[in-house]
């Protein structure tokens, strides 16, 4: 008999004849795991839900038998702390811990969908389904955004494949040390592109935080360590400031008799590496390296008022600073959250942050989605996600959608802020902050979109493209004979209408280029060719990606199908090419078509891309970046350009590596003396007047001896000059310690490196 009281326990004689067998040692690892995961299950499991777990975890021990992981411990670990993660902190059930067990094997194994359909029922297989990845051989431009497709897809029918994919990822990412740097990057590339953004839409701000935490250790790993190691080197006076501004709160709340918990966070380092950056200030200028967080066990109809008070009693101490309150109490944020923000001067003028919130708010803001659903019918936004989802749909709606302009609409929805405008008959709608009037009708209805001709703000026109601001009352005007065109999509920013201008557009651009396949039925049908060979061969030749852009250029007389077709002779009903021979007096320079992007140049810079001199590929230094000698870096496959060496800071390395992470490539700095690099820097200070440009030339070109490529400086009205100098440099040494002289004169008061 099994004590229904007491933790699950389970014993298994794990599977033998491994390439590497398991160690004994090993062995009491998986089942320790496993049982720990049992535990953390223990009442929630119904009917035959151990027994499931149970033929879960053998099935995938027996199925990842073969298997290690890169750092060279048995696969099935991984799939076993995936299932855990997803009950322990983000808070799902036996079916999603099933699921995450089961997450590889279809992918990574033998076994298909039909055999987890037979062994564990269809939602699970449909879930498992969902995680896994499509074919490599897919031919699609990006391979990544249509995995990403695939699994943001299942949002709309189970979102546990979006949250074990989560847990999943955030596995990997703990675990990236062992891979190679060029695929860390890929990775944390992906994860900063979309998972982090998904996290924080469905309220899980603990694994967004570390989503974005281990991206900036991946791709900024001294700054990381920098702000990692200033942050525990002030931890014991920040615990003794956060306590001594607690103990008048602590008296008071206690006075009122409200049941309360108190406590300091730190905010996560790549929080606090934004605020350097936005703010352009060291980390001792940050004022806000942590938050004092208050939480309220209360019943829930006593939540708003008692919030309210414990407001009252932390501004009665503390001065606060009025514009800096959020009240996400009375107006939750779109995802749910809930909670009363306020910056207060705490004790020797410093700003302090505090959140207060109640027991439930927490859990939904710690949990996101899965705590939720489980306080569904009492949130005070109980159709928060359904809202949402409904939107996820209707992006889904377009299935001949690119798979990338799939991933950007999709991350267009993927908002941090929101703000509320009102309707003509008072409803209030809401929208992401920055979003337009054009993006109002839009989400009204589509069909209002399409037709939208004139639109009001507070009763007076303005144009589509007009920003939306909180409480504006908005009014469409439509006629039957308005139609989208090119230029709305620039008007927009939601992804619902990007998608359905998109659409609408790609509709237009299908019936033109109808008029422009009939135009070439008839040149061929009278030429005596076949149409479907021919039309091949066509759209090849010219490096069309889509039959429906070839004719579309035909009917919009783009191009000049005469000219084109004298370049062909008809041969058995087939159109051939005319061979013509080509005289080449000078070398080609790579810009022609068809000119092999892999060849031999003189080398610009001393790098080895895939431990290969660089000299042997066509390829620059990215001008985004601008990268200098010491640099983390990385080489980019382009599709016309040959390699572009990027920074893995670049403000596009996240956007290419999640996109077309294929296309990476490991690159790498030979030390060469020889060679000057294009730096860029940005200079603040006090506008003394006389004497600022002549102190920074004499720095730069006196004392350190650099070539200034360029100098333009401005000052103010206000005591406060900007300037930004193009220098060239050796390497990053050498910039660094050009930022460390320029930082130490009395007139600057920041510089900074331009992205």
């Amino acid at each position: 008999m099994i004590d229904k009281d007491a933790p699950p326990q389970h014993t298994l004689k794990m599977p033998a004849g491994t390439v590497k067998p398991i160690t004994e040692q090993e062995r009491q690892e998986i089942l320790n795991a496993y049982r720990q995961l049992l535990r953390l299950l223990h009442g929630k499991m119904k009917d035959n839900d151990q027994e499931q777990i149970r033929k879960a975890f053998e099935l995938a021990a027996k199925a990842h038998e073969k298997q290690r992981r890169k750092a060279g411990e048995p696969y099935i670990m991984h799939p076993i702390e995936v299932a855990r993660i997803c009950v322990e902190e983000i808070g799902l059930g036996p079916t999603a811990a099933v699921c995450a067990l089961l997450h590889d094997v279809v992918e990574d194994t033998d076994l298909s969908l039909e055999d987890i359909k037979k062994e564990f029922g269809e939602k699970v297989a449909k879930i498992v389904d969902g995680l896994t990845k499509l074919d490599n051989n897919s031919e699609s431009e990006s391979p990544q955004a249509e995995n990403f497709r695939k699994v943001l897809s299942t949002l709309v029918v189970d979102v546990r494949v979006v949250l074990i994919k989560m847990a999943d990822r955030l596995h990997n990412m703990r675990t990236l040390g062992h891979m190679p740097r060029h695929k860390q990057l890929k990775i944390a590339a992906e994860t900063s592109y979309i998972y982090a953004p998904l996290a924080h839409r469905l309220g899980l701000y603990n694994i967004r935080s570390e989503f974005q935490d281990l991206c900036l250790q991946i791709t900024e790993p001294e700054t990381y360590d920098k702000i990692a190691r200033k942050l525990r080197e002030t931890a014991k006076d920040r615990s003794k400031f956060i306590e001594e501004f607690l103990e008048p709160i602590r008296k008071q709340i206690e006075e009122y008799q409200i049941p309360y918990r108190a406590f300091g966070r730190a905010k996560s380092i790549s929080s606090i590496y934004n605020k350097i950056k936005t703010k352009n200030v060291p980390f001792e200028e940050v004022y806000d390296l942590f938050a004092v967080r208050i939480i309220l066990d209360v019943e829930k109809k006593d939540e708003k008022p008692k919030c309210w008070t414990v407001y009252s009693i932390v501004t009665d101490i503390y001065k606060p600073i009025p514009e800096r309150l959020k009240d996400w109490v009375t107006i939750p944020k779109s995802n749910g959250y809930e909670s009363l923000h306020t910056t207060v001067i705490g004790p020797g003028g410093r700003f302090v942050e505090v959140q207060i919130r109640t027991e439930r708010m927490d859990e939904i803001a710690e949990r996101g989605f899965a705590a939720h659903w489980k306080y569904k019918g009492i949130s005070s936004q109980p159709d928060v996600y359904d809202k949402w989802l409904d939107q996820v749909r209707e992006i889904m709606e377009n299935p001949n959608s690119d798979a990338l302009e799939f991933i950007s609409d999709f991350k267009n929805n993927l908002y941090q802020d929101d703000i509320y405008v009102v309707t003509p008959l008072g409803d209030m709608i809401n929208l992401p902050k920055g979003a337009t009037a054009l993006d109002f009708a839009f989400h009204i209805h589509t069909d209002v979109g399409y037709h939208c001709k004139a639109v009001k703000v507070n009763n007076r026109i303005v144009p589509m493209g007009y920003k939306l601001n909180m409480g504006d009352k908005v009014e469409v005007i439509t006629d039957r004979n308005q139609k989208p065109n090119e230029s709305w999509i620039k008007l927009v920013v939601t992804g619902k209408a990007r998608s359905k201008i998109r659409s609408a557009m790609k509709e237009e651009r299908r019936k033109k280029g109808q008029l422009g396949r009939e135009a070439l039925q008839r040149k061929l049908r009278n030429m005596k060719v076949l149409f479907e060979p021919a039309v091949e061969k066509l759209v090849k030749h010219l490096g069309y990606k889509s039959h429906v852009d070839f004719y579309y250029d035909i009917a919009t007389d783009a191009i000049n199908l005469s000219n084109i077709l004298k370049n062909f002779e008809v041969k058995e009903q087939k159109l051939v090419p005319v061979e013509k021979p080509v005289e080449q007096k000078n070398p080609p320079s790579g810009k022609e078509k068809g000119t092999p992007i892999f060849r031999k140049l003189s080398p610009k810079t001393k790098i080895l891309v895939n431990g290969e001199p660089a000299e042997l590929y066509h390829y620059k230094l990215a001008n985004c970046c601008n990268p200098v000698q010491g640099d983390d870096i990385f080489a980019f496959l382009t599709s016309k350009d040959g390699l572009k060496i990027h920074r893995t800071n670049c403000p596009n390395a996240t956007n290419l590596l999640a996109k077309y992470g294929y296309r990476v490539m490991k690159a790498e700095w030979v030390v060469s003396s020889d060679t000057t690099f294009v730096a860029d820097l940005k200079i603040t200070g006090i506008d003394e007047g006389v004497g600022v440009i002549e102190r920074l030339m004499h720095k730069i070109s006196s004392e350190l001896g650099l070539n200034i490529r360029s100098f333009h400086i401005e000052g103010g009205d206000e005591g406060y000059y900007e300037g930004k100098i193009s220098l060239l440099v050796a390497n990053k040494d050498q910039l660094n310690l050009v930022i460390k002289n320029l930082q130490k004169l009395e007139s600057v008061e920041s510089v900074t490196r331009i992205e």
